[in-house]
């Protein structure tokens, strides 16, 4: 080991409350980031879950769909339209909306209803932990996920309860298909869901489209442009975007999820700038020492800096664990906190960058000591 990082060791670890200040100043904002990222993440995840799981090379939408839940009712003869133009294969429709989930003690609860028919590969549940979709096809058969189990009332197969006043059976359970606005999502048959929703049976949500093979999915979405007047023409891609652009900037969702993650490191670099400032103003004599018996500035800089990076790997390896905490006990909540490796390592260049950034101003504190004060002691 050099002198340099002996010298930064010793300094670091000469007193042990200002270390544990700053590693808790550490902590708490990267555990902060940590979960505000997470979070963004997550939301953003779940914005889109239902486009990024359907099996569609377009999809047909009202006019004005801003995202999937934002959904008005499509005429039939608009599927017509699409089945007439070259190069599609099917028009699977689609219908969604708001319902009323009455459970056996009475309790309601508001639920999302998503139906498609159980014969296409439409918008389909996956994820199944219980049950089989072949189920659905039941009269009265429902699917839910696990983590609205206390909110529906309902923790296993064959449980019964009301749905807009018709009978239903949980004959599928999901895992991880979680509602952005926290309304559980039930999946069924294309004409339980009309029933459900009031839904006209010439009228749907949704029809995704499949070209047939070898056509070309844009050629395909231009003509299908041209002849569908009332409503419009997405690639998945374009729908997604949509959504995503409308609830994490044109709500301002995600902008208060990212001024979070950026007050966290404010306040962590401050509270490190602050315990290095300090413990480097209290060793002012030694570096006055280092600098009057010829040690370049060069070298200085490499002691704080490694002083600085010495508390970044700690408050960062305890950051990490709590991190990882919260995501596991976060996993099978409604909006739980997601932690990519990426993002693991985004949160250490943004814990050393910190770090390095409360360095600097120790750094420039200890260049502007006079070499002569250590004669004066």
């Amino acid at each position: 080991m050099s002198l340099a990082y002996k010298l930064a060791f010793r300094n670091l670890f000469h007193d042990r409350l200002r270390l544990i200040a700053t590693v808790i100043g550490i902590v708490f904002s990267i555990v902060l980031v940590t979960i505000q990222l997470g979070l963004y993440v997550s939301f953003q995840r779940m914005v889109t879950v239902m486009i990024d799981h359907t099996k569609a090379d377009l999809w047909i939408v009202p006019r004005g769909s801003k995202f999937f839940e934002d959904s008005a009712l499509l005429d039939e003869h608009e599927r017509f339209r699409a089945l007439s133009v070259d190069g599609v294969a099917e028009a699977v429709p689609v219908v969604i909306g708001f319902a009323s989930w009455r459970a056996p003690s009475g309790g309601t609860a508001p639920v999302f209803i998503i139906g498609s028919d159980t014969r296409d590969e439409g918008l389909r549940p996956w994820n199944l932990i219980a049950g089989s979709l072949e189920s659905l096809a039941v009269p009265g058969a429902v699917a839910i996920d696990r983590s609205y189990f206390d909110r529906l009332e309902a923790s296993r197969i064959g449980e019964r309860a009301e749905i807009s006043d018709q009978r239903v059976e949980v004959v599928a359970i999901t895992s991880g298909i979680r509602s952005f606005t926290t309304t559980p999502y039930v999946f069924t048959s294309l004409d339980r869901a009309r029933s459900f929703t009031g839904t006209a049976a010439n009228k749907g949500s949704y029809f995704l489209v499949r070209v047939l093979q070898g056509a070309n999915v844009t050629d395909v979405r231009d003509r299908m442009r041209a002849r569908l007047t009332n409503a419009e023409v997405l690639t998945p891609d374009e729908f997604r975007r949509r959504s995503t652009n409308f609830w994490l900037f044109g709500t301002g969702a995600g902008a208060a999820l990212f001024t979070g993650a950026v007050l966290a490191m404010i306040v962590g670099t401050a509270i490190v700038a602050q315990t290095l400032y300090s413990s480097t103003k209290d060793h002012l004599h030694e570096f006055a020492t280092l600098r009057a018996i010829g040690s370049s500035g060069a070298y200085i800089h490499k002691v704080i800096i490694i002083q600085a990076l010495l508390s970044a790997a700690i408050g960062f390896c305890i950051a990490a664990g709590f991190g990882w905490l919260v995501v596991k006990i976060t996993a099978d909540t409604a909006l739980p906190v997601v932690m990519t490796l990426p993002m693991t390592a985004i949160l250490l260049l943004l814990t050393v960058v910190m770090c390095v950034l409360s360095a600097a101003l120790a750094i420039v504190k200890v260049m502007r000591i006079d070499p002569v004060i250590v004669f004066t002691r």
